[in-house]
């Protein structure tokens, strides 16, 4: 390996990602030529064949390209760590995260990891995107994202997570609602009450699932995709909800009062988890970005949560 450069190893990933050696140089911004003879370079010095080239159909890994590329890719990215951290002696962090974050969550737990984080490490230039539970674990195996926080339900295989925190799910009513005075109220109580569904997995299904654990059918008037949306409505006496993630004031986008009610009997909580591909060997930029997330659920209870 002492024959060949990172260049050509650069190269060569762009290739294997791309399919090409045409397509690999348009990425790289380099002539096709530079990239082809880079590749032969490379055989060269590691005496194998890495692809075979098919003309009008890109190319193939052997199995020997197959091996390095795993391995390419590795030591290009320890590579990018070391250039983003000699300059300071490895004591301050510095480079790109991307963090994923569902939707309903980020409101509440966005907030206190981005000011803590970028107070600790402000030469990482942090990023947080939204999306849905199915989009953003799949955007995270992809290698779109760095870490992802999401529930710890309907996830795909592959992935490590560490528990950050649980909240259980909770009886959402309007100031006009007969039960609003009661201390704890039973999905059986609801059942023939119009209901508003928030209509974003895994939510859907973890309410859907409470009443047929319960053995009961819920009376669902409307879906709604959008938490505030939501919540507004009930307000308006439009119908009940049933949530999980709780915003610290019991108002609505609009201002008007809601009531929030434990369910009874008590319900099983939802894990909120810090979750990254299993395979990935982490950053120090990803590590200390999920040991402060970790330390401000262990440290603050109710913090993430209202």
């Amino acid at each position: 390996m002492a024959r060949s450069t990172l260049r050509q190893l650069r190269y060569f990933t762009a290739v294997a990602e791309s399919g090409s050696i045409s397509a690999a140089a348009e990425r790289l911004h380099v002539s096709a030529t530079a990239v082809s003879t880079a590749m032969s370079q490379l055989e060269r010095s590691l005496r194998t064949q890495l692809m075979v080239r098919r003309k009008s159909h890109g190319v193939s890994l052997t199995p020997s390209g197959e091996y390095l590329y795993r391995r390419a890719v590795r030591l290009l990215e320890d590579a990018e760590e070391l250039e983003l951290s000699v300059a300071s002696g490895g004591r301050v962090l510095s480079g790109p995260l991307l963090i994923g974050c569902y939707v309903t969550v980020a409101p509440t737990i966005v907030p206190p990891l981005m000011e803590r984080y970028t107070t600790e490490h402000p030469g990482v230039d942090l990023e947080v995107v939204t999306g849905t539970q199915d989009e953003i674990p799949v955007r995270l195996l992809d290698g779109e994202l760095d870490l992802a926080i999401v529930y710890g339900m309907d996830l795909p295989a592959g992935l490590s997570s560490v528990l950050l925190y649980e909240t259980p799910a909770y009886v959402l009513l309007s100031e006009f609602h007969r039960l609003r005075d009661r201390e704890e109220v039973a999905l059986d109580e609801l059942v023939d009450d119009p209901m508003l569904l928030l209509d974003a997995p895994p939510s859907s299904r973890n309410t859907m699932v409470l009443f047929e654990r319960a053995g009961l059918t819920p009376w669902v008037v409307r879906r709604v995709t959008d938490f505030e949306l939501m919540r507004s409505l009930v307000a308006r006496g439009m119908g009940y909800a049933i949530a999980v993630q709780r915003p610290a004031g019991d108002l609505s986008y609009e201002g008007r009062p809601l009531w929030t009610k434990p369910i009874t009997p008590r319900v099983r909580p939802v894990g909120v988890h810090m979750v990254w591909p299993e395979r990935v060997r982490l950053t120090d930029r990803a590590a200390a970005m999920i040991s402060v997330a970790t330390e401000e659920a262990g440290h603050r209870p109710g913090a993430f949560d209202g």
